[in-house]
């Protein structure tokens, strides 16, 4: 290898069990994410069935298409894990059996006394072409193909505790040892409080088509995420920073963080800082704010009650939250307090919110889309948004 540069990608995900929906695909997302970072442009996903011919024809296409082709799934022993058999036929190569492989597959069944089942030995198998792949994790050792056009293509086991290790720890190095990709810059932009397409329309059409930098907009379940990317060769990273301060002028006020920062850790980062402790109560949002959080050693109680239960009912003013909030931080031990309550307002919903310091208390109320669950999530979305900005809005000690 080494001939040709790795700057194009298509990953082929190998089940019928995602064709058919009894499985998330989350294999082919922790694959693109990691390749675009390293510059390298994933052009197509497909979910592919259990069947010879429509795997084969689509790591042929895509061996046409670009120059890496990952496969997740379809290595394992049965009849219907036909992966090998797909690239072995599309580069018109024999599999046979590689007799360190068979001596590893074997000492595994041997280690635990039991009979080593004879179906297992396509796991042991090779082609010219291919090396093989430790699993430490499983049975199915993955494969690095090189092809006569001297592109790649690369087979993972599909139960992500084998995939992700096999990719992180014996592919990516590799490839970037090959020097695949090209040099890339880009930084992402985390908002709250505005939709993706109202989002687009203060970023602008001229904005959003621009190739280079890149800038597109993510509605994410958490969040509505801005990329800003360039592949410019010596100016990438200058050619983003320029970008970024361009699209903070027009929508600074609504980013709360960068990259992949989660609302726990940005929460959590904002308490630390001002040696804080939260403690939670919910009413009516079937404790979508804890859930949310998660368990956090700064979170030292929570609370849910439902809409109609009497010590909810009985504090049903926003004095009457603010109150439920600071028995919550009684009851935790907290320095700080958020009450959230949410109410159908036609087909969407109300929340209220009261975030109650050691000396400053902070109330808003907002109108989130939907009602129901989607309503209920969305409550918990804007009140983590509220609390964050209210404790970001206290001095550091």
């Amino acid at each position: 290898m080494g001939r040709r540069r790795i700057l194009t990608a298509e990953l082929l995900s190998i089940g019928s069990e995602l064709t058919v929906g009894e499985t998330r695909d989350t294999n082919a997302g922790d694959l693109a994410r990691s390749l675009t970072a390293i510059g390298v442009a994933v052009e197509r996903i497909q979910a592919l069935p259990d069947r010879l011919e429509p795997v084969r024809d689509a790591v042929s296409s895509a061996m046409d298409r670009t120059d890496l082709v990952v496969t997740t799934g379809g290595l394992g022993p049965t009849p219907d894990d036909l992966t090998r058999e797909a690239v072995a036929a599309t580069l018109g190569q024999t599999p046979a059996v590689d007799p360190e492989l068979e001596e590893w597959l074997r000492s595994m069944w041997e280690r635990r006394g039991l009979p080593f089942p004879e179906m297992n030995l396509k796991q042991a198998w090779l082609i010219p072409a291919a090396s093989a792949l430790a699993n430490p994790n499983g049975t199915a050792p993955g494969w690095w193909v090189e092809r006569p056009d001297d592109g790649l293509v690369v087979c993972l086991p599909g139960p992500p505790r084998e995939m992700r290790p096999m990719w992180t720890d014996f592919v990516l190095p590799r490839l970037v040892e090959c020097g695949a990709g090209s040099d890339v810059a880009s930084r992402t932009l985390r908002l709250a409080g505005i939709g993706e397409s109202q989002l687009a329309d203060l970023l602008g059409e001229g904005l959003l088509r621009a190739r280079d930098p890149e800038v597109a907009t993510y509605a994410r379940a958490d969040a509505v995420d801005i990329r800003i990317s360039s592949r410019a060769a010596m100016q990438a990273s200058d050619r983003v920073a320029t970008t970024t301060e361009h699209v903070l002028g027009l929508v600074g006020s609504y980013v709360w963080a960068e990259g992949e920062t989660t609302w726990p850790e940005a929460i959590g980062v904002a308490l630390d800082e001002r040696g804080l402790e939260l403690a939670v109560v919910e009413v009516a949002t079937g404790g979508s704010l804890a859930a949310l959080l998660g368990d956090r050693p700064w979170l030292r109680f929570t609370e849910f009650l439902a809409a109609d239960a009497p010590t909810a009912s009985a504090h049903r003013s926003p004095a009457g939250l603010e109150a439920l909030a600071r028995r919550a931080m009684d009851v935790g031990g907290a320095t700080v307090g958020i009450g959230v309550r949410a109410r159908p307002r036609g087909a969407d919903t109300a929340v209220s919110v009261v975030v109650v310091g050691p000396d400053w208390v902070h109330r808003e109320r907002r109108i989130v889309f939907l009602g129901g669950a989607n309503g209920r999530l969305r409550s918990a979305l804007a009140a983590v948004h509220i609390l964050l900005t209210a404790i970001r809005a206290q001095p550091l000690p």
